[in-house]
């Protein structure tokens, strides 16, 4: 009534883990056993990527192997003790921010190093081809539960807007998955602005990025003028990634998706006000 509106919330939360993250684990620890894998990397910002994958690998009984920042490390240690319980090795990426693009590279030089037996399992919308298309579909579960929960509420699959926060962007692509190609949708990213977009504390790349290539993928990236990859930041562990998931770039360049970019106080505050309406 506040705002004259009804706000649906997608209880990702609620799953197992307690995120949206194991829509994908699942389906590409499937893989991996096709493949006939038997030693699994992944690479977390926040935690619940490596939790998820930490439990998928001991469902499976196969060797976790997890990457994550030193700094996301100390912020983050319930998970940490999680994916240890489960069974998993937590490996610190101490070089550049110490945060996920720098746990992305290190888990990006094992996979090298280790092609034959090593299935890597991202998880966000990017890194080289298929994995930012793989991901989202894993993830389209959620657009698909939007549509027939919406039906059983409203009376209508289509909502008037989809809101997501976006980091590398696999919530916010399985969020809109079914809604791309429905106009009468708005879809709407928020990624994070730090301190401020212009502050030199962000990770507001719809703004700040140019066309660049990250971890295997042609998409938008904070650089510097000769290309050199700028540090992101964001109160959030796992929204401070320098780029942004091919399918975001394309929808922020297109104009079919909208972009805000929200400063560390703002989202706290707006957070706070959710919590009681």
């Amino acid at each position: 009534e506040k705002y004259n509106t009804k706000i649906y919330l997608k209880r990702e939360d609620l799953n197992h883990t307690g995120a949206h993250k194991v829509n994908n684990t699942i389906g590409q620890i499937l893989v991996a056993k096709r493949l006939g894998k038997k030693r699994i990397i992944a690479e977390t910002g926040a935690g619940q990527h490596g939790v998820a994958t930490a439990t998928v690998c001991a469902l499976m009984g196969l060797e976790c192997i997890v990457y994550m920042g030193e700094i996301d490390i100390a912020r983050q240690a319930p998970n940490v003790a999680r994916m240890k319980m489960l069974g998993a090795e937590v490996r610190p990426a101490l070089s550049g921010s110490k945060t996920l693009k720098d746990a992305t590279n290190e888990a990006i030089r094992d996979w090298i190093n280790n092609p034959v037996d090593t299935h890597y399992i991202i998880g966000s919308a990017i890194g080289p081809h298929p994995y930012p298309d793989m991901v989202t579909r894993f993830q389209s579960v959620i657009s698909e539960e939007i549509k027939w929960q919406l039906k059983e509420k409203e009376g209508r699959e289509n909502p008037d807007y989809v809101v997501a926060c976006i980091g590398g962007g696999s919530n916010a692509a399985g969020t809109y998955y079914h809604f791309l190609h429905e106009p009468e949708v708005g879809i709407i990213a928020v990624e994070a602005a730090g301190k401020g977009v212009d502050s030199g504390h962000s990770a507001a790349t719809s703004k700040l990025g140019k066309v660049g290539v990250i971890h295997g993928c042609k998409t938008l990236l904070m650089q510097t003028p000769d290309g050199q990859i700028t540090e992101p930041y964001s109160i959030s562990a796992g929204l401070d990634y320098p780029g942004v998931g091919p399918m975001h770039a394309h929808l922020a360049q297109t104009g079919r998706g909208e972009f805000f970019s929200v400063t560390d106080d703002d989202a706290m505050n707006a957070g706070l006000q959710l919590t009681k309406l």
